[in-house]
């Protein structure tokens, strides 16, 4: 029988380090990956934040289910309260300018106060106080600002250097003006420590229906938004059905919804993973995974404990919409245009890509589990590293820092290290080829657990622990 190492992946080194000693105190691996999204929510704020929302996929080793948790973003406006125009903002990724919208109308109802609770609940085993804590603590002291992070800050920056934001994300620049944080420095968050102490004595409804969710409610409206408090108070985590998709010698587990249809094209890739020649696998994966290219902060955890159960989460914040309140920045969800792609109700979840996983043998015993970030590089970033570890038989680390393609419409874009062979290939094929000088966050960033142990993506600043006995 397969057995995971107990270990945890993370896109920073103070999450990584909250979820591996939540295991080392006899945590659950809910409770790790409850811990890490709450240290993500401190330390990875321009991807996450407790005022955005996400999904949990939970591994039972003893009954072998896995339930897929929805605590994303719903939309506002159940009152009856209709938003103001969002302000437009431009944001540019390379030499792509991308539209976006910010303040108060793009406020969603957030979910990660409540879902966090729900996985520590539902599957947890440590007090509650061992699992807010490390996030309090960081909340307290700051975290280094990881070297990814700081290229791409001024990208995002007309999002995330806004209102309380400019104080979190910039320093004086010593000529009069300001400059974005840099590499090393320290990100601190002035009130989310107080917040973190109260939702650690209230729980979710500290930051919901208690004093600090009315204050944010009103903050949001004062900027035009429709979020209201009967939209906090009527915000329930839900369980999703779970679709699976055999994989080579796995079936992969994931929620059944999501906005890429993640379960249909793994069971498309992998029609065609039998031919390991490289040309043949990239014209595959490019026909498969062509997809627009949606620019979406997230970040995404995961944790294998020692009795083998297996929890992995993303969870994401958008760019921010500019409205905070007590350290906490406002979800920009509803000024992402290219998840709105259908009439939204209010009440109603917004669609989403992400995807948190896990794998099986054919008898419900566990293979791999992990999850990636970056709105539409989630899905051709998390298949090329399954395709690597489920079908190839690589280790998670070598195949998370492989090279990676991604197929847009106009298209295909690749990292460094694809073959004179590949590109020949796809050239032929009449694709208009981008060869990027390095590997960069736009690729996806990934982290899973296999057999060999786990990996974080060295794209996000990531790190991988493994727990010793």
């Amino acid at each position: 029988m397969i057995t995971l190492p107990a270990s945890v992946a993370a896109g920073h080194p103070a999450t990584a380090a909250a979820g591996r000693d939540i295991l080392q105190q006899g945590g659950s691996a809910a409770d790790a990956v409850a811990g890490m999204i709450l240290a993500g929510c401190v330390s990875e704020t321009l991807f996450t934040g407790l005022g955005g929302g996400g999904f949990a996929t939970v591994y039972d080793a003893v009954t072998r289910q896995v339930h897929c948790l929805d605590f994303f973003v719903a939309v506002p406006g159940l009152d009856g309260t209709l938003p103001a125009p969002a302000r437009d903002i431009k944001v540019a990724f390379g030499d792509v300018e991308v539209p976006y919208a910010v303040g108060g109308p793009s406020v969603a109802v957030p979910g990660t106060p409540s879902g966090v609770a729900a996985l520590h609940t539902r599957f947890g085993r440590l007090p509650w106080a061992q699992i807010v804590g490390p996030a309090r603590d960081l909340a307290e002291s700051g975290t280094p600002f990881p070297m990814q992070h700081a290229v791409l800050l001024p990208d995002v920056a007309a999002a995330m250097v806004l209102g309380d934001g400019i104080a979190v994300y910039s320093r004086p620049d010593g000529s009069g003006g300001r400059r974005t944080l840099g590499p090393g420095e320290l990100l601190h968050h002035e009130g989310l420590a107080q917040t973190l102490d109260d939702y650690l004595n209230d729980g979710p409804d500290a930051l919901t229906t208690g004093a600090r969710g009315r204050a944010f409610v009103d903050a949001v409206r004062a900027d035009g938004g429709a979020l209201s408090e009967m939209d906090m108070a009527s915000y329930r985590v839900r369980e999703l059905t779970v679709a699976r998709a055999e994989f080579g010698p796995g079936v992969i587990c994931v929620r059944d919804n999501d906005l890429d249809q993640f379960a249909a094209t793994a069971r498309v890739l992998a029609s065609g993973l039998a031919d390991t020649d490289p040309a043949a696998r990239a014209r595959h994966l490019a026909t498969a995974l062509r997809a627009p290219a949606v620019r979406t902060e997230t970040t995404t955890v995961v944790a294998v404990d020692a009795d083998g159960n297996a929890c992995a989460a993303t969870h994401s914040l958008g760019l921010g919409s500019g409205v905070w309140y007590g350290g906490v920045h406002g979800n920009s969800m509803l000024g992402e245009g290219e998840l709105l792609r259908a009439e939204l109700r209010p009440g109603e979840r917004m669609p989403s890509m992400m995807v948190p996983l896990v794998v099986t043998d054919p008898a419900g015993g566990l293979l791999f589990a992990g999850g990636a970030a970056g709105g539409s590089r989630i899905r051709p970033a998390l298949l090329q590293v399954l395709t690597r570890v489920i079908v190839d038989g690589r280790s998670p680390a070598e195949a998370v820092a492989a090279p990676r393609m991604t197929a847009t419409p106009d298209a295909v874009h690749l990292e460094p290290g694809f073959g004179a062979g590949v590109i020949a290939a796809l050239t032929d094929d009449g694709e208009n080829v981008v060869q990027w000088p390095e590997q960069r966050p736009f690729f996806g960033g990934v982290a899973v657990i296999g057999r060999d142990g786990p990996a974080a993506d060295p794209r996000r600043g990531g790190l991988a622990l493994r727990l010793h006995p």
